[in-house]
């Protein structure tokens, strides 16, 4: 008995209610229909006839149902008033044809369920309060209105009041009959068909992959500073007693590198907080930013520019570019001492070719903090642009060579 009358059940015994106000535009335009054709100025006075016109009106209701916007209203009706959980209902439009068939049934359906529930819920409480109160309004008993003869004996007229209830609880019960209906057969009809799951995958894989470009940029940017900072402390640790000016320039890179570091992490973490969809790519230092960075790498850089690819490069390249470069600084940094590094960005035609190579360690390489992707990183960042990057050794130097598709480079960012 309490499942008849709780939360859920009166949640969607609206849902029902609702149907049945969604009904009465299409009945009303059945009887338009139905009066005329069987011969009748007003079908409200025959029952029969106003079920003519419902059984009229469902059809009708059905075929605007085929619309594809009609699914996200239902869902969205369901979701709210019929505790089915949200996975197991499709969203967006139903575009294909089968979605669109199985959402029309199951408008007829909340239609035809909703507009019965709804006439009952206007019909039998008065009555079924009319027979509670009748032993005790003679004026009832009394009254122009045609009671059943039954209710005029001693005792009908003392088992009214316990048939009012009886009505009121069969009300309820075919209300909580019909939303379960309703509840269960929302995911088969409302449900994501194979196209909407097709459609999900293919979200949930972008913004994975939206996410996993944020973890790049912060394993590139991150690793790097933390590389860079840790040689230039140690470095200064070893002669800070010696050379004073050294110990300066040293904390003066690290400041630098923190602050910039800071100002990137905060970028990213800022997309991961409002969810957002980059789209074409994210937002970071360029080519353009490219000084500041060998400025404060923690090891002397020789790079030669040819093509000023700062100037001509598209953004996206230049800012795959960038972080190709300090990566490569980040790896020469975690496997060697603070060897000097020759880089060259070569901008020719369509190709934009980033080479770095810097001496081979005498000893095993001191792996720094920072490492974990870098090389993959990198072949993933020109893989993603349509190049290519390797490393290896060359003789006595390790050499990191990408190249980059620059396409319409001579244009404007």
């Amino acid at each position: 008995m309490k499942r008849l009358f709780d939360a859920r059940a009166r949640l969607r015994w609206i849902h029902l209610i609702l149907g049945g106000a969604l009904s009465m535009p299409y009945f009303l335009l059945g009887s338009v229909f139905v009066g005329p054709f069987l011969g009748h100025d007003n079908v409200f006075t025959s029952t029969s006839l106003q079920f003519t016109a419902f059984g009229v009106a469902l059809p009708t209701a059905a075929l605007t149902a085929l619309f594809p916007l009609v699914r996200p209203l239902s869902v969205g009706a369901v979701r709210a008033l019929c505790a089915v959980p949200a996975g197991r209902l499709a969203d967006g439009p139903a575009r294909s044809r089968a979605a669109r068939v199985r959402t029309a049934g199951w408008f007829t359906l909340h239609l035809g369920l909703g507009g019965v529930i709804s006439g009952m819920t206007l019909a039998v409480p008065p009555f079924a309060g009319a027979l509670i109160a009748l032993p005790l309004m003679t004026w009832l008993r009394d009254s122009p209105l045609a009671l059943p003869e039954v209710l005029t004996r001693a005792w009908g007229l003392a088992l009214a009041p316990v048939a009012g209830l009886a009505m009121l609880v069969a009300l309820a019960a075919c209300a909580a009959l019909a939303g379960a209906v309703l509840a269960r057969s929302a995911p088969v009809l409302l449900g994501p068909a194979p196209a909407d799951r097709l459609a999900a995958a293919e979200r949930r894989a972008a913004d994975l992959a939206v996410r996993n470009r944020l973890a790049r940029e912060l394993h590139d940017s991150v690793g790097h500073a933390l590389s860079a900072v840790t040689l230039q402390a140690g470095a200064a640790r070893r002669v800070l007693d010696s050379d004073v000016e050294f110990v300066r320039e040293a904390l003066t890179a690290i400041e630098e590198t923190t602050r910039r570091t800071v100002g990137e992490l905060d970028a990213v973490l800022g997309l991961l907080r409002q969810g957002e969809d980059t789209g074409g790519g994210l937002a970071g230092p360029t080519l353009d930013a490219l000084d500041d960075l060998l400025a404060h790498s923690g090891v002397k850089v020789a790079c030669t520019r040819t093509g000023d690819p700062a100037a001509r490069a598209p953004e996206p390249v230049s800012r795959e570019a960038y972080r190709i470069v300090q990566e490569g600084l980040s790896n020469a940094l975690r496997h060697g001492a603070a060897a000097p590094v020759s880089l060259w960005i070569v901008l020719r035609g369509e190709e934009l070719e980033i080479v770095m190579e810097n001496p081979l360690p005498d000893r095993a390489p001191v792996v720094r903090p920072g490492g974990g992707r870098g090389l993959p990183g990198i072949a993933e960042r020109a893989t993603l642009l349509g190049g290519h990057a390797e490393a290896g050794a060359h003789g006595d130097v390790w050499r990191l060579t990408a190249r980059l598709p620059a396409g319409g480079a001579g244009g404007t960012r």
